[in-house]
């Protein structure tokens, strides 16, 4: 199906986030959308995917027909999918319900034909599925299978997909891509949104640069990386050189760590963690680091061995405890664990400090929410609400929510869909907080993130751990490696 977006505005009160957007999208193609964080690269496929309506003016036309949706659903029906960066499933339910979520007809549809063809479609596409379990028992790249076959099941010629990398290894990255490839070959018509310059230049054909709510210019193969940066931020980047600081001081003791939930065990974990370290944590999703990560934070109980911060046993007690010691946890689920939607940037601020009274002070927290949004370099105001805000200024938000002082700070996927500029503005006052005598503990899907960015590095396989590893003397072909199962002989 051929796409054709004319003079696409779409206002947000004084924020103008599409500013005159015209892209033509051949059927079977595999278009790339490229931006950094803010640029409007969801609000342009939200607006197409029905979710959100542009402003007057503005017209999508599909096949050299104009349509007009109000909603996803109208959207469906017009053969528009989208697959968002976190898919919208129901973890508590199987998968061959979820499946079947948006099957217009009957109230209670025939299970064994809709069996027979989510199992030919699985087929069809190599995905090892099975219908009868339950989605909460999926990783991510899988749960990104069920909803392309979700939504080709229910007839999308368009298929959207929203920052789909975010948190798949390279394994499922490659299986996704695979999929994609042979979609558009099928004359499935491939939309995919990212801030990642080395996945447009493997997978799409042609790619659309956005920056600041405009369509900046279209680049097709030969791709050049220089040029894809400057258009996206108006500037040449760079990461820089690795930076490690001196370590002193011992922050945290696991001695002989056994934890355990209903999918594995992990034991026999000794680790030291220094002031001024950065230890990063990798592995496949599910092999054990989350886990981990949340014990070092007193949100899991350990089953065995000890846990002290600073010289202080704290075995077995809560999350607040080690919250009051000076230990912050940042989650990778912003909106669900980390911050409160509905809820504005001045009222985050307000609840994150020490109360000094019975009743709050407005003035005080519009002052501080402006110095703090002044000092992240956050784009929104003292009332923003925080959804509203893009990924990349939410995850200044919940830094800027940090305690000060802190001996401990823990981060799952601190980068997590954000573009190069601001991965590297993250990492720098992070880096200020390690000068400062804090320890940083962090997953990340992205090897080369911890590469350059880890002192050490810890390797999970399906509960097994690794001997702390120097991230100066390994690479992401032996990380690689250690992570899919192999060469463990010199590790464990």
């Amino acid at each position: 199906m051929h796409v054709e977006l004319k003079n696409i505005h779409k206002h947000f009160g004084k924020v103008h986030a599409n500013k005159d957007i015209c892209l033509n999208i051949p059927s079977g193609s595999i278009q790339g959308v490229l931006g950094e964080n803010g640029a409007g690269k969801s609000t342009l496929m939200k607006i197409l995917s029905g979710f959100i309506q542009a402003d007057t003016g503005s017209q999508i036309i599909l096949d050299g027909k104009p349509v007009v949706m109000h909603s996803p659903a109208d959207a469906i029906r017009y053969g528009i999918g989208m697959l968002h960066q976190d898919p919208l499933d129901f973890p508590p339910m199987r998968i061959l319900d979820n499946f079947l979520l948006g099957l217009p007809g009957k109230f209670f549809p025939n299970q064994k034909k809709a069996m027979q063809d989510f199992n030919a479609l699985a087929k069809e596409y190599g995905f090892a599925l099975d219908p009868e379990s339950y989605v909460d028992a999926l990783t991510v790249g899988e749960r990104q299978q069920l909803e392309i076959m979700r939504l080709l099941f229910l007839g999308a010629k368009i298929l959207i997909l929203d920052e789909p990398t975010t948190g798949i290894s390279a394994a499922q990255k490659e299986k996704l891509f695979a999929t994609l490839k042979k979609l558009a070959e099928q004359s499935i018509t491939i939309i995919f949104v990212s801030h990642k310059l080395e996945d447009v230049e493997s997978l799409c054909g042609q790619v659309a640069v956005l920056r600041a709510g405009e369509l900046v210019g279209e680049l097709k193969p030969p791709y050049v990386t220089a040029k894809f940066i400057e258009m996206m931020f108006g500037k040449a980047i760079t990461l820089g050189e690795k930076q490690s600081l001196a370590q002193t001081e011992l922050t945290l003791l696991l001695d002989n760590i056994a934890l355990e939930d209903a999918r594995l065990k992990i034991k026999g974990v000794n680790l030291e963690v220094r002031a001024g370290e950065v230890i990063g944590l990798a592995g496949m999703e599910g092999s054990g680091q989350d886990l981990f990560m949340r014990a070092c934070a007193g949100l899991a109980r350990t089953v065995g061995g000890r846990i002290q911060l600073k010289g202080q046993d704290l075995s077995g007690k809560s999350y607040h405890v080690f919250k009051r010691k000076g230990v912050n946890f940042l989650p990778a689920a912003r909106l669900e664990e980390a911050l409160v939607p509905g809820l504005n940037l001045m009222e985050h601020f307000i609840l994150a400090e020490r109360p000094a009274g019975i009743f709050i002070d407005q003035t005080a927290g519009e002052k501080l929410a402006e110095e703090r949004i002044r000092a992240f370099n956050i784009r929104g105001a003292p009332l923003s609400k925080i959804e509203s805000l893009s990924g990349g200024n939410q995850q200044r938000a919940e830094l800027a929510l940090l305690q000060t002082p802190l001996s401990l700070i823990l981060l799952e996927h601190p980068t997590r869909g954000l573009d190069i500029e601001s991965v590297i503005y993250i990492w720098s006052k992070l880096k200020e907080r390690c000068a400062q005598g804090s320890a940083v503990i962090f997953i990340s899907s992205d090897l080369d993130e911890i590469l350059q960015y880890s002192d050490r590095i810890l390797v999970f396989f399906a509960g097994q751990v690794s001997q702390p590893i120097d991230a100066s003397k390994t690479n992401v072909e032996q990380l690689g490696q250690l992570i899919g199962g192999k060469g463990w002989a010199n590790y464990a």
